[in-house]
């Protein structure tokens, strides 16, 4: 099989014109152009090679793929992610899955729960999250971020944290088995 990135044009050359000095001379000349415009397309890749954009490439992609929520002030991390998936928030906006994606990114878990899973008012939500910074530092950027990507019509009624720690449980028992006799 032959590879884009390492082809000569010598070896695609019919027989009966390799052996002609000047035809392998042309085609060793144009080796170089043909590997300099590999190496071009493969920059073409916008998304392929995400892991290595600037920050400025962030920010000018982001303006290109608009996505819901974006804060130039965040880590590049969390924008490169952003970017990749903008054209998919813009696909499932207004669910709760989208809702769950972006939380995901900016702030660690996250999961909603619409108002018929915990007997609220209809078109209701409200958002359980690990990340306690939802409600102090960064709660305005929540807030800011949900509505982003929620269903016009739904309301966010709370955000709760839920806190999972490791206690540790130490559980004993006793069992006997016999008879008694009482005198």
């Amino acid at each position: 099989m032959i590879k884009l990135q390492t082809v000569s044009l010598l070896d695609l050359l019919p027989l009966s014109i390799r052996s002609d000095p000047a035809m392998a001379a042309a085609a060793a000349a144009l080796d170089g152009e043909l590997q300099e415009t590999t190496g071009m397309i493969a920059a073409l890749d916008i998304f392929g090679r995400s892991a290595v954009w600037t920050d400025a490439e962030t920010d000018e992609l982001a303006w290109q793929y608009k996505p819901p929520y974006y804060d130039p002030d965040l880590p590049l991390e969390q924008k490169r992610l952003l970017v990749q998936n903008a054209i998919p928030f813009h696909r499932h906006k207004g669910t709760p899955g989208a809702v769950e994606d972006l939380i995901a990114i900016l702030f660690g878990e996250g999961a909603v729960e619409e108002w018929w899973q915990y007997r609220g008012d209809p078109y209701h939500f409200r958002v359980v999250t690990n990340n306690s910074d939802v409600t102090t530092t960064r709660a305005q950027e929540f807030v800011a971020a949900v509505d982003a990507v929620k269903r016009l019509s739904a309301i966010l009624d709370s955000v709760t944290i839920s806190q999972a720690e490791e206690l540790p449980l130490y559980f004993g028992g006793f069992l006997h088995f016999g008879e008694t006799i009482t005198i």
